[in-house]
């Protein structure tokens, strides 16, 4: 079981089933095709974790899903285009003339664009241990962002106003190879106290702590 971002527990050695992600109440809101794409996503990310990221004695020190937030907030925008589209739609119409299939189709790909940020929201795993800092992401195609932290150049907090609103922020990390792409763990709470872990964690990493 996944903690929540806004535990902290001290480490220890776990498995990726420990690690996995909860599908509980969430799929609960999705149709049954959505619920399984996102069941099976869980699985293969706690399958790829156990088996292709995790070293013999390498510690867990966090980890983290983004804040349940990131659901509404990813799909903010979209909502309000197609918002705005039926606004008009309503303004502009002739007198008698009916725009119920319009709005019918609206909040049909609102529930979609919605189904999509909660199957995208489940499939993201932030894992912090004491060699390495990963990002798993991916719905169909799981993706692996894996940097020593001894070659990690920076990290810093970035919070968008609306994240800033909901006590909620995105660490950036980057690489020291500026030819490898940097990640970002996206919308999380507490994200002050996490950022503290992470530059621990970079502190005795680089002091000679850790191996790569």
């Amino acid at each position: 079981m996944i903690m929540r971002s806004d535990e902290f527990p001290p480490p220890r050695q776990r498995s990726a089933l420990e690690a996995g992600m909860k599908v509980g109440d969430e799929t609960a809101l999705m149709g049954e095709g959505a619920a399984a794409t996102a069941a099976n996503t869980v699985a293969t990310a706690a399958s790829v974790l156990t088996r292709h990221v995790l070293r013999d004695g390498e510690l867990i020190l966090l980890t983290l899903k983004p804040s349940r937030w990131f659901i509404a907030i990813s799909s903010l925008r979209f909502t309000a285009g197609v918002t705005l589209i039926l606004s008009a739609l309503q303004l502009s119409r002739a007198p008698g003339v009916s725009i119920r299939y319009f709005v019918d189709a609206g909040l049909f790909a609102i529930s979609c664009r919605v189904m999509w940020a909660i199957v995208t929201w489940m499939a993201q795993l932030y894992v912090l241990t004491d060699q390495r800092i990963l990002r798993i992401s991916g719905v169909f195609n799981i993706e692996i962002f894996d940097c020593p932290l001894r070659k990690v150049a920076c990290v810093r907090l970035v919070r968008p106003l609306i994240e800033r609103m909901l006590r909620l922020g995105t660490i950036e990390i980057d690489p020291c190879d500026h030819a490898r792409n940097g990640c970002a763990w996206q919308t999380i709470s507490r994200p002050k106290l996490a950022l503290e872990t992470i530059q621990s964690a970079m502190r005795k990493a680089k002091q000679g702590g850790f191996s790569d």
